[in-house]
Formats: structure tokens, C-alpha cells, sequence
């Protein structure tokens, strides 16, 4: 794991953040060990999802400073690549930002690191629980 590349999908950075054991095991180790890096998908995730019961942070604008960048965890843009990608998956995901975080995980290289089994499922999209 130790070199590897991991994307933290939404609930994995939060959970990694604010409550570590939420992880499998195996998601710490990699946290812990590899590179790791967000997406700014997440974060406009967090800010579309704000005030509903399925907010997975209150306030995202100040979490998201205070953990993530200041915490200068790398974060992918959305880039043209990453949206031309989506085009040409066999496979697609209901929610659009689990599209984009498995067309960024593609495109760059990583290994998602998600609990959302349907993610999984794909074994197109290589990821880790």
C-alpha cells in the first residue's frame, strides 16, 4: 500500500477526519500508510447536501478548511479528463458524485476507498474497504 495512490470518497474522508472507527481495517491502513487525496467533488457534495438529514457535515464550508485544506490534504479538481472519462464508463452509478469521484479514480490511477458497495461491485473502478 505504502506508494499507492487513494482517492477518499465523501463519507471516508469525513469518517477518516471525524469518527476513524467507522474504517475497515484495512481502509486505516491505507489512509495511514499511502498517499491519499480528495476531491473537490466532495466538498460540493457536502455544500448541495447542507441542512438536509443526509448532510454528512453541518457546516462544510469550515470543516473543509479547517481539515482539509489546512490540513493540506491534496485535493483532484473536476478536470475535462475526469468528465470525458464519465462518457466512456461501461458502468454508472445513480448518484452523478460517485460518477465523477470513480471517473477521477480511473484517470488518475487510484484506488477509490469506499464503503458504498455498489462502488465495489464494479470491478471496473478499483477500490478498497
Amino acid at each position: 500500500m505504502e506508494g499507492e495512490l487513494f482517492l477518499l470518497d465523501t463519507h471516508t474522508v469525513v469518517w477518516a477526519l471525524a469518527w476513524p472507527e467507522r474504517l475497515s481495517r484495512a481502509a486505516r491502513t491505507a489512509i495511514e500508510t499511502g498517499l491519499i487525496a480528495v476531491s473537490v467533488a466532495s466538498y460540493w457534495e457536502m455544500i448541495n447536501k447542507k441542512g438536509r438529514a443526509t448532510a454528512p457535515i453541518a457546516e462544510p464550508a469550515s470543516w473543509w478548511r479547517q481539515y482539509v485544506i489546512r490540513g493540506e490534504i491534496p485535493m483532484f479538481p473536476i478536470r475535462f479528463e475526469h468528465v470525458a472519462r464519465l462518457e466512456t464508463m461501461e458502468w454508472s452509478h445513480p448518484d452523478p458524485y460517485d460518477r465523477i469521484l470513480c471517473a477521477q479514480a480511473l484517470v488518475e490511477g487510484a484506488t477509490l476507498i469506499t464503503a458504498d458497495r455498489t462502488i465495489r461491485a464494479n470491478q471496473a473502478v478499483p477500490t478498497l474497504w
